[in-house]
């Protein structure tokens, strides 16, 4: 069985800098993803990368933060710079098994493509 846990969130002045980590286990994964989801809010995607290490970001993030994972391939990581009080979420981390198509890489930032989630992880900016 697949298990996600994140870690590394927490509060940070606007400008700031933080790292997301997602360790991963029971699972061999064709693509992962951050997601986040601020109060009130609906989940949303921030950044995907599958095992062939394409990349897909949501514009409001690009140039800012940076989906990476281990050589092992079992952690995953989002660098976040520049931070704003925008960014302010619940952090999720997902994973996915399924076939790596050109669909499914057009896809990489809907929460529907992944199966298995973490319980996330808070992030807080304040201005």
């Amino acid at each position: 069985q697949a298990q996600l846990v994140e870690s590394g969130g927490g509060s940070v002045q606007s400008g700031g800098s933080l790292r997301l980590s997602c360790a991963t286990s029971g699972i061999q994964y064709t693509r992962m993803a951050w997601f986040r989801q601020p109060p009130g809010q609906e989940r949303a995607g921030v950044a995907a990368m599958d095992e062939d290490g394409v990349t897909k970001y949501a514009d409001s993030v690009k140039g800012r933060f940076s989906i990476s994972q281990a050589n092992t391939r079992n952690t995953l990581y989002l660098q976040m710079n520049s931070l704003t009080p925008e960014d302010t979420a619940m952090y999720y981390c997902a994973a996915d098994s399924g076939e790596n198509t050109y669909v499914s890489r057009l896809l990489m930032l809907y929460a529907e493509r992944y199966k298995s989630w973490g319980r996330g992880t808070a992030v807080t900016v304040s201005s």
